[in-house]
């Protein structure tokens, strides 16, 4: 007995940026983005394809999926870094497009852990009101957040929102578990600055725009071994073995970090679930969407053992545990 997910869903942009497009903005090609990330290509946001106007689609996906109606969710929260206003929140917009007019709405910036994160948020909610539905989404539009001129952070990110609802089941099914970590004494590993300080005694030093900053090297080593940890872990405390997960669905950032994962768990490629290669890594949006299309494509039956696993900037990680 426990909180299930009833539904998902996910929107892409429509426009697909390829490696090779990339060659014409800043110093790269194909191949070095390939073999360092395994990246191929990713959607990049236009005009209508705001973070909340992604979201809210995901949301309505998730909705029809789920057959459960925007009045009776009680609550929407919208995992992201890239709103486009800082003032409401995403979530208060996505309220707004699909009409859940009885649900109040915030923002959760957790970076790439933002849809975990809020899995936990639901989880604790519902168990103390079983008829409570919410709506959980991760949302981005990191395109308008990145310095082109930067090819460590630019060749990366793409854009799009994953959406799942979430309610209560009499039923053996549900969340088993969940372990969320923070650190945030290594802040500058992985960082982005907001809108510059119209205050001179609050302005940053070195402000250099409100654009993604991250330490590739370090945040690879910090990324595996938090992730691996929290997994072992979440495993360990609910008495459950990697072996008997039928399915890992971890944040996509890149097929370094995945590859090397999944060597140090000792997992079979055919239980990992991997889409970076089309859409890079969308932050607080990999794991819902990739989830979404896990689901679609009938990875995922009834009663199967599903496992997330995310980091991202905070540092934030974590990992989680469904019964399908």
């Amino acid at each position: 007995m426990g909180t299930v997910i009833l539904g998902t869903g996910s929107c892409l942009p429509k426009r697909v940026v390829t490696n090779v497009e990339l060659e014409s903005v800043v110093e790269t090609d194909d191949e070095w983005i390939r073999t360092r990330t395994g990246i191929v290509t990713r959607r990049v946001s236009g005009k209508g394809e705001h973070t909340y106007q992604l979201a809210a689609e995901a949301a309505r996906r998730a909705l029809a999926a789920a057959d459960v109606s925007p009045e009776e969710i009680g609550l929407v929260v919208v995992g992201t870094i890239s709103s486009h206003m800082q003032m409401p929140s995403s979530a208060c917009f996505v309220q707004d497009e699909i009409g859940a007019v009885n649900a109040f709405a915030y923002d959760l910036n957790a970076a790439c852990s933002g849809f975990l994160f809020g899995l936990d948020l639901a989880d604790k909610y519902i168990s103390l009101d079983h008829s409570m539905k919410v709506l959980i989404i991760g949302a981005e539009a990191l395109s308008s957040r990145l310095d082109y001129k930067d090819r460590n952070t630019c060749i990366l990110f793409g854009d799009g929102a994953g959406a799942a609802v979430l309610g209560y089941s009499d039923s053996d099914r549900g969340i088993i578990g969940t372990h969320m970590l923070s650190d945030g004494s290594l802040w500058k590993l992985l960082h982005m600055h907001g809108p510059e300080s119209s205050n001179p005694d609050l302005a940053e030093e070195n402000w250099t725009g409100a654009y993604i900053r991250m330490e590739g090297r370090e945040v690879f080593k910090h990324a595996i071994r938090a992730m691996e940890g929290s997994v072992r872990s979440l495993l360990e405390s609910e008495g459950i073995s990697l072996d008997s997960v039928d399915l890992v669905i971890p944040h996509q950032a890149n097929t370094r970090i995945l590859n090397k994962l999944i060597k140090r768990l000792e997992l079979p490629q055919r239980k990992v679930f991997i889409n970076v290669p089309k859409y890079g890594n969308t932050s607080a949006a990999s794991i819902p969407i990739a989830l979404d299309e896990a689901n679609d494509s009938g990875l995922i039956a009834k009663g199967d053992t599903v496992l997330f696993c995310s980091f991202g900037g905070g540092f934030t990680w974590g990992a989680a545990l469904i019964k399908w």
